[in-house]
């Protein structure tokens, strides 16, 4: 079951009318994918709140008594036309406010756990990238004689071109470049060194993916993401049509000298 399956039937779900088989599924399949955990558990608290958490205000028995000996015994006069629509609107507005307090409240609930859950995805995924270079035999195909070698290098193998004008220096060297995956589309990689320290430098297109909203920080002229897991730095930011992720192990106050640098001369 893949997620948009799982979403699908996530009411169905919940309400108790999907078949044996297909709800075993389902449940297996949020118990292994946070993402989708994450929208049956909002899917819940909003059927909480439209179902079991709106205003009831029942009539007391005596006042009902009271209310029908009233009631005079011949024809009753008759009703205004504005009373007829009252006693409608009345559970209507309720209704009403209550959404308009609520859903706001879920609204940024749920913007959040997809903010952090796509902006894990893709730290996860420039992190896992990096180690693969690592490991990798060959880490770079094209060694650097420069950034205008490299740069032309990528030319045929790639469906755009990167924007790279930081040539490296005597800090940050650039070793050369290679064609790489991030996520679902290709990656032009610069392989960057500090000491004994690699660096790995992706760029891909920037289009659909899930880029962070929340804990951005100045970074030259654009506005970048910065984490550690698993003992490495990764930096994101996305410039026009493109996104980077510039990912090591190195200390972080030079990775962030070198995010600098690129920034300001993409």
């Amino acid at each position: 079951m893949n997620c948009e399956d799982a979403r699908s039937q996530l009411l169905q779900y919940q309400q108790g009318r999907l078949e044996l088989d297909a709800a075993d599924a389902l449940r297996a399949h949020l118990a292994a994918c946070a993402t989708c955990g994450h929208e049956d558990a909002a899917e819940r608290m909003v059927t909480e709140l439209l179902e079991h958490r709106l205003p009831q205000h029942p009539a007391s028995l005596a006042l009902k008594r009271r209310l029908a000996a009233g009631w005079p015994a011949s024809v009753p006069q008759r009703v205004p036309w504005w009373r007829q629509w009252a006693r409608p609107l009345v559970p209507a507005l309720a209704v009403a406010t209550v959404l308009l307090v609520a859903l706001p409240v879920v609204y940024y609930q749920r913007t959040t756990v997809r903010d952090t859950n796509g902006t894990s995805r893709m730290v996860g995924e420039a992190i896992n990238d990096y180690l693969r270079m690592l490991s990798s035999q060959r880490p770079v195909e094209i060694q650097s004689g420069g950034i205008h070698q490299v740069k032309p290098w990528f030319e045929g193998r790639l469906d755009f071109a990167p924007v790279v004008s930081f040539a490296g220096d005597q800090d940050f060297p650039l070793e050369g470049g290679a064609v790489g995956y991030f996520l679902d589309r290709k990656a032009a990689v610069f392989v960057y060194r500090r000491r004994l320290h690699v660096i790995s430098l992706f760029v891909f297109r920037a289009d659909g993916l899930p880029w962070p909203t929340q804990g951005l920080t100045p970074l030259g002229r654009v506005r970048a993401y910065t984490e550690v897991a698993r003992g490495i730095n990764t930096i994101l930011w996305r410039d026009g049509d493109l996104g980077y992720a510039l990912v090591s192990d190195v200390d972080s106050s030079e990775l962030h000298a070198l995010a600098s640098e690129l920034a300001g001369n993409t």
